[in-house]
């Protein structure tokens, strides 16, 4: 009787939609469950946070992402809140609940086996702007740098002498990159055939690239080797970071190439190294 009157006020007062008053409706129904074959409790006043944990730990156990876990403890909340505004209960066992932390998604990227795929065989037009977009694709799977970064590069920034290239991060603030011999060669060669004088990515009448001409263009060549969801420019920084630990390279080395302010920020990629490892492990080990 409780629940539906709570369910009717979330729809009739609070306006809820009926796909959301549904999803509440499961959730306490499986509390109420919870209660009875657990602890023999029908009576919703008998309730502690105590009970409340049990039931956490329970849905965590059971395989549950943090993030629906959140939106049961969501529902729980907002019940006991109603059955406190309705003096049925004096006090709210929910008041001590600390909802888990949401897990954070993986950064997505492209495997090794791809990439070679589309720096070694996808076939990009011989034209400016086959060859510019080519060299697009290279510099951020090379250096990871962010689409506005790579937007902002100037023939000025491109030091020939010492291999590398000077950007201009977040809050303003400049790092330099070091580039191979052979991207090196990309770039000067690109340069001094188009005569680029300012901005180093253009279109042909030479105004400077926007942000989604960029990720258009690497959108369609990721969609040539992968079906992965996001093909973005973020997804190339992803890539070369996670490459570059699963062969060896310092994190802190990665951390400096990558602008990150913390260390932490870097070390989401280790995850992904984690998960390369335990995949090796179950289709190597004999008892995995």
């Amino acid at each position: 009787m409780l629940k539906n009157n709570f369910l009717q006020h979330l729809e009739y007062e609070k306006r809820y939609s009926s796909h959301t008053v549904v999803s509440y409706k499961t959730d306490l129904t499986q509390f109420h469950l919870f209660l009875k074959s657990e602890f023999d409790i029908e009576d919703i006043s008998e309730v502690t946070h105590h009970i409340i944990r049990n039931w956490i730990s329970l849905l965590l156990d059971s395989g549950l992402t943090s993030r629906t876990v959140n939106r049961k403890i969501t529902t729980l909340k907002s019940y006991f809140k109603y059955l406190l505004q309705e003096s049925v209960l004096t006090e709210n066992p929910t008041r001590k609940i600390i909802s888990p932390k949401n897990s954070k998604k993986l950064p997505g990227f492209i495997e090794k086996s791809k990439m070679d795929q589309l720096l070694n065989e996808i076939k990009f037009p011989d034209t400016f702007e086959g060859i510019r977009d080519k060299l697009i694709i290279d510099l951020f799977y090379m250096t990871g740098m962010r689409l506005s970064e790579l937007l902002s590069v100037s023939v000025l920034d491109i030091d020939l002498v010492n291999s590398t290239v000077k950007v201009l991060g977040k809050r303003n603030k400049e790092r330099i990159i070091p580039l191979s011999i052979n991207l090196l060669n990309q770039i000067k060669n690109f340069s001094e055939k188009y005569k680029l004088k300012s901005f180093f990515f253009v279109n042909f009448e030479g105004k400077k690239l926007t942000s989604k001409k960029v990720y258009t263009i690497v959108n369609y060549y990721l969609g040539k080797v992968s079906s992965i969801e996001k093909r973005s420019p973020h997804v190339l920084r992803h890539t070369f970071a996670t490459h570059m630990l699963n062969n060896g390279a310092d994190i802190n080395a990665i951390k400096e190439i990558l602008g990150h302010a913390n260390l932490s920020a870097t070390q989401v990629y280790t995850h992904n190294t984690i998960e390369r490892l335990k995949n090796i492990y179950k289709q190597a080990h004999p008892k995995a």
